[in-house]
């Protein structure tokens, strides 16, 4: 969301004369676009404007001017005290109102310290340009669409209804029409994104309300697309005929992202997230019927305030019944205002870091094991950009393996059939099969 997020921006500050610079020395605003889920990552953003702030002060001594954005959900979070905590900030702007951003920057550029985080979802997407084909291709053959943002959940231990919303649905009409515009630019896989991306019921033209498999269902009828992608989900939203989508669009790739946080029952409702570890693996029991060859990757928190060796145990348990091909794992951050921090029972800082420990081993232990077990089989790659080395490409497999192969850069955008030899500790290495080869298999 944030990359979507980043990019939009971009768009939108080029319609006033900005241009993107990788260098922060050569820019004259910088736009931090910032993560709250956890306190390491609001921590680094201090870290990050305290550097900015000795660079705006050499450019000031050089009669040059440098503004400093903060955007996204510590923007929305913190609001007015990050403008306190760090005076060299000109602007704090929430991930609902970067829309607003000319108009700030003009009141910025007239001494004007300012913090916008108002909430209006519709009014940000109707005001945001549309990039140009140009920009469109420069960014790669794949693209993030939103089409839901917000969240109603209030798991216990999450900031993101607080930093971004309720959740809200786009019309079909908007994200069809962006969708083509990606696609007629070259853009060959659409990943729809939303902080519960399956909880999407957007209005069409006649006020009827679509589900995430509808609207699936109509891109993958889309003439350029290859490939569909979703993320992230919530177990309570996976409903069965986003299910059988996945047996029925032949480009929705055969790759879920779906948090569980736990396997403990126990913590699953401490959490508040309104389902158990049956209840996930049901989900799993069901994607697998419907497309054997799904993979699945989740994310796991360990230390939630009360869990014990037993709940610990019981997400061990889970996570070796399903095998997973990827995973997110960290430890339980308490963050301000929401109810997990309140409580009591927090857990000691070396129970969690043994416990991620423990966890990671597990997961990563899986992850290359599904890695090996590509070896030997033939897959579909869709190649995205040069490789490391001269006359290689790269792309990625239906489970986003990164995939190196020997071949001509004019495969960039297209899809082939791979044969793969070799799997690294974070990629595989492939050959191009041939007509012949394909026509043997």
């Amino acid at each position: 969301m944030n990359v979507y997020d980043a990019t939009r921006m971009a768009d939108l500050l080029g319609r006033e004369g900005y241009a993107e610079t990788a260098e922060e020395a050569d820019a004259d605003l910088v736009i931090l676009n910032t993560c709250h889920i956890r306190e390491r990552a609001a921590e680094k953003i201090y870290s990050e404007l305290g550097k900015l702030a000795l660079e705006k002060r050499a450019r000031a001594a050089e009669g040059r001017d440098m503004k400093i954005v903060v955007a996204g959900c510590v923007a929305q979070a913190e609001g007015e005290e990050v403008l306190k905590r760090q005076r060299a900030v000109d602007l704090v702007v929430g991930p609902q109102s970067y829309h607003r951003l000319p108009d700030l920057l003009k009141q910025a550029k007239q001494g004007r310290r300012l913090t916008d985080t108002e909430f209006d979802v519709d009014e940000k997407f109707d005001a945001l340009p549309q990039p140009s084909r140009a920009q469109i291709r420069a960014r790669g053959v794949s693209a993030f669409v939103t089409v839901q943002e917000g969240c109603d959940k209030f798991c216990s231990f999450c900031v993101v209804p607080y930093t971004r919303g309720a959740e809200v649905s786009r019309p079909v009409a908007d994200i069809l029409a962006e969708t083509q515009r990606l696609v007629d630019a070259g853009v060959r896989e659409i990943t729809l994104i939303g902080q519960n991306v399956n909880a999407y019921r957007g209005p069409d033209d006649k006020g009827q309300e679509w589900s995430l498999a509808r609207l699936l269902a109509h891109l993958g009828e889309m003439e350029g697309i290859a490939r569909l992608r979703y993320t992230t989900s919530h177990p309570v939203d996976m409903a069965q005929d986003l299910i059988d989508a996945h047996e029925s669009i032949g480009k929705l790739m055969p790759y879920v992202h779906l948090p569980v946080q736990s396997g403990s029952d126990r913590v699953l409702k401490a959490m508040n997230r309104r389902h158990t570890g049956a209840d996930f693996l049901d989900i799993i029991r069901r994607l697998r019927l419907a497309r054997p060859d799904v993979a699945m990757s989740s994310d796991f928190i360990v230390g939630f305030p009360g869990e014990t060796d037993a709940d610990f145990a019981d997400t061990l348990a889970l996570i070796r019944e399903v095998g997973f091909a990827a995973s997110f794992s960290f430890k339980y951050s308490p963050r301000p205002g929401t109810p997990g921090a309140e409580r009591t029972d927090q857990i000691d800082e070396e129970v969690k870091r043994e416990r991620l420990a423990a966890l990671q081993s597990l997961l990563e232990e899986q992850r290359q094991a599904f890695n090996a077990a590509t070896v030997g089989k033939t897959i579909e790659v869709l190649f995205e950009k040069p490789g490391r080395h001269e006359g290689q490409i790269a792309g990625k497999s239906p489970y986003m393996q990164p995939v190196h192969v020997s071949g001509p850069a004019d495969m960039i955008g297209e899809t082939a059939r791979v044969a793969i030899v070799a799997a690294g500790s974070n990629s595989l290495a492939g050959r191009l099969v041939g007509k012949g080869e394909e026509a043997k298999a």
